[in-house]
């Protein structure tokens, strides 16, 4: 089966391809999900508990199969073994996805700025659903994904991912206030040490 959906362009819209429809979906995370679950069950990537690594090759290339920048950027990722939530981060950090949103508000499918659907952007992905050529887990994620041990590796994955941001959002916070108590203890301080100067003078 092949790796790339295309819709039918017209005057008003533009071909898309799978992870185009996976980003209207879902956003930069869901592509990459998109191209992990495609490549796993392509066998171009072997997927062992939260680890991913590029499949041994058997006189191919390694890597051979991934037809799409962000498989091959996936790929790439991981001729040895690496986190799932690390590989996922990275591809959903990575240029390849940062130029499908960069089309997608070319196409006027996002908004410029804030990089929501438009109107536009939601017919295509209806039009997408109802054509039902893409497996279920592009417009739906994890949840959808047949393979229920992949399912709870890919969600368990995206609970890290979602821990370390709110863990580092958490240290900028304690980080901040810090910086805030210690300008006060100091200000608070040479405040009294002018204070305690005119008692001694009385």
């Amino acid at each position: 089966m092949g790796t790339i959906f295309r819709r039918r362009a017209t005057a008003a819209t533009p071909t898309l391809d799978r992870y185009d429809i996976a980003h209207l979906a879902g956003g930069a995370r869901r592509v990459a999900e998109t191209a992990l679950v495609g490549l796993r069950g392509r066998g171009v990537i072997t997927v062992l508990g939260p680890r991913v690594r590029a499949a041994q090759s058997t006189g191919g290339p390694v890597g051979e199969g991934a037809n799409h920048p962000v498989e091959q950027a996936l790929v790439a990722l991981c001729p040895w073994s690496r986190s799932v939530a690390s590989v996922l981060t990275d591809v959903a950090r990575g240029a390849e996805t940062a130029e499908i949103e960069r089309r997608l508000v070319a196409y006027g499918l996002r908004t410029r700025y804030r990089h929501r659907l438009t109107h536009a952007g939601r017919q295509s992905l209806e039009t997408a659903a109802r054509e039902g050529t893409l497996p279920a887990y592009v417009f739906e994620g994890p949840a959808a994904v047949p393979d229920r041990r992949l399912s709870r590796v890919i969600s368990e994955a995206e609970l890290l991912s979602g821990l370390g941001k709110s863990l580092i959002r958490l240290g900028k916070a304690l980080d901040s206030d810090h910086d805030s108590g210690h300008d006060a203890d100091t200000h608070s301080g040479s405040g009294h040490s002018c204070g305690g100067g005119g008692g001694g003078s009385d």
